[in-house]
């Protein structure tokens, strides 16, 4: 994939994928609401609102794959949520249509299936059971890959993103966790892998992992870290939480 956009490549993930994602011949777009500096010849950087179709579509005409970053990445007013989550994600499966894009990885969220019991075991085909206006709004995302991927033609892969973290902070992290240098692994293999539309938990190999991590070992991702190593250090840190969701819950 010579040309890739990232939107929200100024955020938390997308400012570790930029740099995890360059390879020689690569032209990366970066697409954010925030200034971003150049820091590679291969890059190229626009003040995008995802919010907006037309620039949107102007910005992502050409490339090949897009990794779609941008939003609210916690809860909101149900306002806010909708612009951005909804109508930017909206905005961005259509533009990448009309620009002729092959792929497109979504970030989704573990908070789709956030109100599953704490020790039950998750995957791809477990019902939708959002814990927040914002787990709905990813809830949203994913049923549009799936109607991009089916009447359209696109290559989608849907990401239930864990606690992306450069090292655990509480309990919680022990089952969630994905490190910086995992989740390069595993959205290099999305973009990678032959497939038509897959819905993947982004998870470390946690020993307490509570989703199944199958469906990305089928494209080729195999974790390196496990957040057991820190759970001497993070022991007591935050609460116990009855639903996988944790704070998202209440």
């Amino acid at each position: 994939m010579r040309t890739l956009a990232i939107t929200g490549a100024a955020g938390r993930i997308g400012s570790v994928l930029r740099r995890g994602l360059r390879m020689p011949g690569r032209r990366l777009v970066l697409l954010d609401l925030t200034p971003i500096e150049l820091e590679d010849e291969g890059e190229d950087a626009r003040i995008v609102d995802v919010r907006d179709l037309e620039a949107t579509a102007a910005a992502l005409a050409g490339v090949e794959g897009v990794v779609h970053l941008a939003g609210i990445p916690t809860e909101d007013r149900w306002e806010r949520i909708l612009e951005a989550n909804i109508v930017g994600t909206s905005n961005v499966f259509e533009a990448a249509r009309r620009g002729g894009a092959r792929r497109i990885v979504f970030a989704s969220t573990n908070h789709v299936t956030g109100f599953t019991a704490v020790g039950e075991e998750v995957g791809p085909d477990t019902p939708v059971r959002p814990d927040s206006l914002y787990g709905v709004s990813k809830s949203f995302g994913e049923s549009l890959g799936r109607l991009y991927a089916d009447k359209h033609g696109l290559e989608v892969v849907c990401l239930r993103i864990g606690s992306f973290k450069e090292r655990p902070e509480e309990v919680r992290d022990l089952s969630t966790w994905l490190s910086h240098r995992d989740a390069v692994s595993l959205f290099a293999a999305c973009l990678a892998a032959p497939l038509s539309f897959e819905i993947v938990y982004g998870v470390s190999a946690n020993t307490r992992a509570w989703w199944s991590g199958e469906a990305g070992v089928r494209l080729g991702y195999h974790p390196q870290d496990d957040a057991e190593v820190y759970a001497e250090e993070v022991a007591g840190v935050g609460e116990a939480y009855a639903h996988q969701g944790g704070d998202f819950v209440r």
